[in-house]
């Protein structure tokens, strides 16, 4: 039987979520102690002033969007922050059903402090592995290079990326802003991932058109896309990411807020979902966009008339396109298929 849907249905429903930044999903409070603790001035002085401050609510573009990152990334600059964060926002995915998060985050950004690269990725290591220690929920990190900087800084940050593959990063990405900042300036360091079996995704089809998607596709070699919003305007692209299941990394409400789409009604998930595609529903930055996973789930059955079973599947399309080794990916699989079967036999 099919249960009716409901928020508190939805958040019990087992998640997998894979595209999540750790920069843009700070709690507010802690960017408050962090900011008096390292003493980096705050844009507001309370915590729902701040939430609200945070909030992305004008932004014309991708860029506007990205100008509050210089906030959060100002006090993330130590050990400590970044192993506080990281377990923060595995404890909050927890509460929020997601079984299974990929935090993805540029540590090239946090070593202003003085920081090495290799400290910045360990300390967000450990604090996902006392989030799971505490709450069950498995947590991965996945290494971002920025559009903007030089091709040099991503090759350096594809090999940062391959050190730890076996120690809690599974995949490669590229981020920032896409206008005027091509993907294929990057290949090398996707090359230098892919030839050392690491998985990569490569933000696309968001900042700009199915053009860009169409490089991290045949150029950079992309397995996922974050987000593909306007890879819907070429039909032959789309097919092809179809036909050999290249999974998008779909972030309604962070679309709505760039503009990407006009709004939620407009987003072409629905249309991906119909035509078959393999899609994921994401956050991209709980902060930022003031989402939990659950309210992108929501979303996605009020404005696009998802049905559980048919939300269900896009939460199994998680799991299964997680970039985990395959027997934890299985292992994760059959967990999140006895829940679902539990919480149908529940509404019985």
């Amino acid at each position: 039987m099919t249960p009716p849907i409901t928020r508190e249905l939805l958040r019990r429903l087992p998640k997998a979520e894979l595209h999540c930044h750790l920069d843009g999903s700070l709690r507010p409070q802690t960017l408050l102690d962090l900011g008096r603790q390292y003493e980096q001035p705050m844009p507001a002085h309370t915590v729902e002033a701040l939430r609200d401050y945070m909030t992305v609510r004008d932004a014309r573009n991708l860029e506007d969007y990205l100008e509050r990152f210089a906030i959060t990334l100002s006090v993330m600059q130590t050990e400590e922050s970044l192993d506080r964060i990281a377990y923060e926002l595995a404890e909050d995915a927890s509460r929020d059903g997601v079984k299974y998060i990929e935090v993805r985050y540029a540590p090239v950004l946090n070593v202003r402090g003085g920081m090495s690269l290799e400290q910045a990725v360990e300390a967000p290591l450990r604090g996902l592995a006392r989030a799971q220690a505490a709450h069950g929920i498995t947590g991965r990190l996945i290494i971002c290079a920025i559009r903007n900087m030089p091709s040099a800084v991503s090759r350096e940050l594809a090999e940062l990326a391959v050190a730890y593959r076996h120690r809690g990063v599974v995949g490669f990405d590229l981020a920032g802003g896409e206008a005027g900042n091509p993907a294929r300036e990057h290949a090398r360091a996707f090359e230098y991932a892919r030839m050392h079996d690491l998985a990569c995704t490569c933000h696309a089809g968001e900042g700009d058109g199915a053009e860009s998607v169409r490089e991290a596709v045949h150029v950079c070699g992309a397995h996922r896309l974050g987000h593909a919003t306007r890879l819907i305007e070429d039909t032959s692209l789309t097919d092809y990411c179809n036909d050999r299941r290249i999974t998008l990394e779909i972030c309604l409400t962070s679309n709505v807020q760039t503009r990407a789409t006009e709004s939620y009604a407009t987003h072409p998930f629905r249309e991906y979902y119909d035509r078959g595609l393999n899609v994921v529903l994401n956050t991209d930055n709980r902060l930022m966009s003031g989402v939990t996973l659950t309210d992108e789930y929501v979303h996605a059955a009020e404005s696009l008339h998802f049905t559980f079973d048919e939300l269900a599947t896009v939460a199994m399309n998680g799991f299964e396109s997680c970039f985990l080794p395959y027997e934890e990916r299985t292992r994760l699989i059959a967990s999140a298929q006895a829940e679902i079967r539990a919480l149908r036999g529940a509404a019985a």
